[in-house]
């Protein structure tokens, strides 16, 4: 294929980000495992400012950080291989390094240097990434799961003493996380189980709660594997899941279920919003918790304003709808930790600003082939078999 005049990838930078992420991950990787215990019995490789890197690092961070790497290059080229295919001018994958963040990525992207032209080709590059991703995802996951230590693994953490001290005397795990060994509450972070995860971990032993799995470098990659996953599939703007839908239903169509979705999302996130915000007001003063109601009513409308692209007679329902819905749904406490998570009124607002909800249209509309429609419906089925609305929070 020949590549449209003016574009040509620099393979130093795309080989340099690489490196510069593997090193990030395997970095992240070490510090999330956090068995100090091992590390400092560990004879070391050599020390850094008095950082002592050895072998047991190196590998619980290769874990976790090669097994991350390589969902997210697998996802990647199915996108960048399927728009070769389609004589589709493409980059090479863009890999994100950024060791501050816990896990040490943002991820990775292509540059589709052109339109896509067809639906037919629209579908097939923006489901080549999410199958094949998921695919990996599932492996690593399953790899975790089978490779799982047994329960003295986490004598080797650093503190944790009274979790040492129950498991010891209990050989297992206990139902809730313990408070802090200072005597303060506890500050945990806990990731979202979802249906696929659930499934699996029925059939493996010593299965670690959600709250203490980031600790186990292949399972928690394998987690993030079927999360980053989720996050491309959701079924809006220009993300996977919104090339899919759309090449599916058709553009009124999509643009409908886009924005229901959306609007799904912004629910969940004003319930979280008023569970983590209202007690912090009416801790200084009762009568300041109803602000809340104010302060929410002109997130939604903000947001719906975008949405419905300033057609009040769509937005004031709108709000006016998600404004009741989110007053009676905080009353549950049931609906509030299951379905409630603030972070969605964040992920909106890069949906609504940068992604888009709706989907820009193609040059060449034709209906997709019974094998697409196939794999579109395995993409869905993939997408709620690997979502949680409570995905990473603090608990």
């Amino acid at each position: 294929m020949t590549e449209i005049r003016g574009f040509k990838d620099r393979y130093w930078l795309h080989i340099t980000l690489f490196l510069l992420t593997l090193i990030s991950t395997i970095w992240a990787g070490s510090m999330m495992a956090d068995r100090q215990l091992v590390y400092l019995a560990a004879d070391p490789w050599f020390s850094l400012g008095g950082f002592r890197v050895s072998a047991p690092l190196f590998w619980d961070g290769l874990r976790f950080g090669g097994s991350l790497l390589l969902f997210l290059t697998v996802h990647e080229f199915g996108h960048y291989f399927a728009a070769r295919i389609h004589r589709v001018s493409v980059s090479l994958p863009y890999y994100i390094p950024f060791p501050f963040n816990g896990i040490g990525t943002f991820g990775a992207v292509i540059r589709i240097r052109q339109q896509i032209p067809s639906m037919r080709k629209l579908f097939d590059i923006g489901a080549a990434g999410p199958l094949a991703g998921f695919v990996i995802a599932l492996v690593v996951l399953l790899i975790g799961f089978a490779t799982l230590p047994d329960l003295d693994y986490v004598q080797g953490f650093a503190g944790h003493e009274a979790l040492k001290d129950f498991i010891q005397s209990n050989d297992a795990f206990p139902g809730a996380p313990f408070p802090s060994d200072s005597g303060g509450e506890t500050v945990n972070l806990i990731v979202g189980t979802t249906p696929l995860y659930w499934m699996l971990s029925q059939f493996f032993s010593d299965v670690p709660p959600m709250w203490e799995m980031y600790h186990y470098p292949v399972l928690f990659a394998g987690w993030l594997g079927l999360f980053f996953t989720a996050l491309n599939l959701l079924p809006v703007g220009q993300l996977d899941g919104g090339h899919i839908l759309f090449a599916l239903l058709g553009p009124r169509r999509h643009a409908f279920m886009a924005k229901t979705f959306v609007m799904i999302l912004l629910l969940s996130g004003g319930i979280g919003f008023v569970d983590e915000v209202k007690p912090v007001l009416e801790y200084y003063d009762p009568a300041l918790g109803q602000l809340i109601w104010i302060i929410l009513s002109s997130i939604f409308f903000l947001y719906t304003l975008k949405i419905f692209k300033g057609e009040f007679k769509k937005i004031i329902p709108a709000v006016f709808s998600l404004v009741v819905l989110t007053s009676v749904s905080s009353l549950s406490e049931v609906v509030v930790s299951g379905f409630g998570y603030s972070g969605w009124l964040v992920w909106c607002l890069l949906i609504i600003l940068l992604i888009r909800v709706e989907h820009p249209p193609v040059h060449f509309t034709e209906p997709l082939s019974r094998k697409r429609k196939t794999l579109a419906i395995l993409s869905l089925l993939i997408f709620a078999l690997c979502f949680s609305f409570k995905p990473l929070y603090i608990g």
